[in-house]
């Protein structure tokens, strides 16, 4: 029995290594809203392609029904990549984070830019064994990614108060109006 056959809406032919055991090669293209995600055969054929949310559990849901074993999974460094890597690694997935600037170099030749097509140069990377991971990292403990996330955003609020006070001084004092010491609630108009 033949492992070709399937065809996506566009008419490709995929290879179906089911019953080869053959190991496969996962490249994620990581945006906002949805992520699309190439899986490549160790030969370097496309066996399945998809576009899902880029939300940790529909990643892990989407890993976990692949028939194929998987060699490695390589997503781009991003605002969203800690995150997303953070659910894959609790789900026992041990993604590669790679370096934006590198991918960028890496696929910069390519005619056509889209989120699809980077998925399946960074598989395609990570199946040729051009990329070699370096000496995984200690994940980082969840508090504190998100304490720093709250300590900037205390921070960015403290200095939109003080800028509405300057602006409201400067504002009042062409009228000859004078703003007492305000501060930490203390201060009144």
């Amino acid at each position: 029995m033949s492992s070709w056959g399937s065809r996506d809406r566009i008419g490709w032919r995929f290879h179906i290594p089911e019953e080869d055991g053959m190991k496969t090669f996962i490249g994620i293209d990581v945006s906002l809203a949805s992520s699309a995600i190439c899986v490549l055969g160790e030969h370097g054929q496309v066996v399945k392609r998809a576009q899902i949310d880029s939300e940790p559990e529909v990643f892990v849901a989407f890993l976990r029904d692949l028939p194929w074993p998987i060699e490695t999974i390589g997503l781009e460094a991003g605002p969203q990549s800690q995150w997303l890597r953070r659910g894959l690694d609790d789900a026992g997935f041990e993604p590669v984070l790679m370096e934006t600037r590198q991918v960028k170099a890496v696929l910069k030749a390519m005619p056509v830019k889209t989120g699809r097509r980077f998925a399946e140069g960074i598989a395609r990377w990570l199946a040729h064994g051009l990329f070699q991971a370096g000496p995984r990292a200690a994940p980082v403990p969840v508090p504190v990614p998100e304490m720093r996330a709250l300590l900037s955003a205390r921070k960015a609020a403290q200095k939109a108060a003080l800028d509405i006070e300057q602006s409201l001084r400067g504002v009042l004092r062409n009228f000859g109006m004078k703003l007492g010491p305000a501060g930490r609630g203390q201060g009144a108009l």
